[in-house]
Parts: structure tokens; C-alpha cells; sequence
């Protein structure tokens, strides 16, 4: 296997974005942690994405697309059905309605615990991402995660996790609080925002401060919210939350926030009425944070970079991010 600095691992999908009243779609390759792989790549930041598809020729050809794109594939799984599928509109939002999932019996959400030797699979590499989609999935999933996140453990790894929190998974009878604390243990750096810390590790969360609607309000409760799970999870040094807010479908306000070691830098403010597709701005963020920390930036370095890697994404359609270093940058 291909030495590298950073593997991720999720499940990949296929995003399809139908337009019915013009009888055409769009077809994108997608997932959030292909989404994080994508990024990093762009960025020469040196990425293998581990996740499992079946043996056959289409999916030969999304191996094909990622290494084009510079990602490493030489530790994907094979083996299962088929890829899972979602749809969504273009330039909506994964966090709300819109999105209708097709992934039941996924290659990726069938892997069974204990079948994989996940030790041997993340040697040669100081970085692991996941995210709380994965353990979402069904109860196998979130069996795998700690075996994953023990193995990585094990190797001395650096582990982030991005608290994406999606209604439509978690349903097999698990609520995500029952799940992601015991994952969270064993994560150096936690990605979110305060509403899925709530949701999924029960942080506190002032519903009456927020209330006020203001950016002061928010990142006082982000500071509250940030130092408990500092508290909480002795592992973790590092926590980022962004703030995403829309009055409608092309127009988004945007800026986060990092606690590293309750050494608190916020990121500028970004604004735009020409938003051309939202998914994928949080794996951006993620991707920025671990590709800035990796380069030895200072903390708002890191944060200023992590968010303009995000609002960069807005203007990109599809599920990968293609904009340069250097155009993010330029934002800054």
C-alpha cells in the first residue's frame, strides 16, 4: 500500500440530481468522506480513501475517478451488491428535507464485524477522518467504528470526526446519544456545529441565548459548547463549529469557529446570494482544518483557512470541491 499522510473512510454513494421538468439529471460521485479525500488531494495533501464497492465494471470506473483526482484506492474493500445512491435537488441541502436516500444493502453498510483486518489496512498513516454517518448506517456500522477507531488507536494515529447528523439515517432503534459518546472517546479533533454536539453527545446548549439570533449569541454558546466536550473527552484538543445560515435557495452566511486547547480564533464572515451547490461545504471545512493543522499553521490560520475552504465550495457544483489552494487563499 501507498504511504500517505491522511486516510478517510465512509461509505461511497452515488448523488443523482434530477430536473424533472426538463426531463434531465445530474450524476456526481459523492460521500463525505470521498468529499474530505477530494479536497485534500486538490490541495497536495497526500489522501487514501478506504470504503467498499462491488466488483464490477462502474465500479472500477469510480476507482478510476478518484485516483484521477489524486486519491489513493489501493486499500478500497470489494465485494457486496451495489453503491448507494441519493437523490437531491441541486443546491440543496442535505440537513433538510429534500434529500431521499436509496442506499439499503450498500457493499459499504454490509461489512460485518470482525472480517476485516483494520490494523493492517491504515498502516502508513498518521491521520484518520470518519464521520458519525457511518455508524448511522445500522448497529453492524457502529461495531465496525470501534473496531476502526481501536485499530488506529492502536497505530497512533491523529482521529477526526465530523458530528454529521443526518434525520433520515439513525433507524435502526438506536438514538445517535446511545452511540457517538463512545466513539468520540478515542477522536483528537471534533467537527460539527452546537445543535449535532447536542443531538448526538448531549452537550448543554442555550436555547433561550440563541433565542437572540445574533453572531455574538452563537459563539458564546460555540465557546460553552466547545469546552465542554474539551472537558469531557480528555483525547480531544481540538474543536470546530460552523455557522451556516439561508434566507433562500442562493444565499448563504457563513463563518466557524475553533477552540483548540480553550485557545479560542473565529474565522471572518462570509455572505453570498449566488450559492450554486451546498453539498459538501462542511467536508471542505473538515478537509481544511486537517490540511492546515498538518502544514503546522497557527490556529487562525487554521480556522481562516478551514472556512474559506467551505464558502469556496458553495460555488463549485457537485460533491467534491475543486478549488485551488491558492484561489482559498485569495478569500482569505
Amino acid at each position: 500500500m501507498k504511504p500517505v499522510k491522511v486516510i478517510t473512510l465512509g461509505e461511497i454513494l452515488f448523488r443523482l440530481s434530477p430536473d424533472l421538468a426538463n426531463d434531465a439529471a445530474a450524476m456526481f460521485i459523492g460521500g463525505a468522506e470521498a468529499n474530505v479525500a477530494a479536497s485534500l488531494a486538490r490541495w497536495g495533501t497526500t489522501v487514501a480513501y478506504i470504503s467498499k464497492l462491488p466488483e464490477n465494471g462502474l465500479s472500477k470506473e469510480v476507482a478510476a475517478q478518484l485516483e484521477k483526482r489524486g486519491i489513493t484506492t489501493d486499500r478500497m474493500l470489494y465485494g457486496g451488491e451495489r453503491i448507494g445512491v441519493y437523490y437531491l435537488a441541486q443546491g440543496s441541502d442535505l440537513k433538510h428535507a429534500e434529500v431521499v436516500y436509496d442506499r439499503a444493502n450498500s457493499s459499504f453498510s454490509k461489512i460485518a464485524p470482525g472480517t476485516v483486518d483494520w490494523q493492517s489496512l491504515l498502516r502508513d498513516a498518521s491521520w484518520l477522518h470518519w464521520s458519525a454517518i457511518t455508524p448511522a448506517l445500522n448497529e453492524n456500522m457502529a461495531t465496525i467504528c470501534k473496531e476502526i477507531l481501536e485499530a488506529a488507536s492502536r497505530l497512533g494515529m491523529t482521529i477526526s470526526t465530523d458530528l454529521n447528523y443526518r434525520s433520515k439515517l439513525w433507524q435502526y432503534g438506536q438514538h445517535p446519544v446511545a452511540v457517538m459518546p463512545s466513539l468520540v472517546n478515542y477522536c483528537d479533533v471534533i467537527m460539527g456545529n452546537i445543535w449535532a454536539a447536542n443531538m448526538m453527545l448531549d452537550t448543554p446548549l442555550d436555547t433561550d441565548a440563541l433565542a437572540a439570533n445574533t453572531r455574538e449569541a452563537y459563539l458564546q454558546q460555540a465557546e460553552v459548547v466547545s469546552a465542554d466536550l474539551l472537558k469531557r473527552y480528555p483525547r480531544c484538543k481540538r474543536v470546530a463549529f460552523t455557522f451556516r445560515f439561508s434566507d433562500g435557495p442562493t444565499h448563504n452566511r457563513y463563518y466557524a469557529f475553533y477552540n483548540n486547547s480553550n485557545e479560542i480564533s473565529i474565522s471572518k464572515e462570509y455572505e453570498t446570494y449566488e450559492v450554486a451547490d451546498r453539498v459538501g461545504s462542511g467536508d471542505s471545512f473538515m478537509a481544511g482544518l486537517i490540511h492546515a493543522q498538518l502544514k503546522g499553521s497557527t490556529d487562525q490560520e487554521i480556522i481562516s483557512y478551514a472556512a474559506a475552504a467551505a464558502y469556496s465550495k458553495f460555488f463549485v457544483r457537485g460533491d467534491f470541491n475543486t478549488t485551488s489552494e491558492n484561489d482559498i487563499l485569495k478569500l482569505i
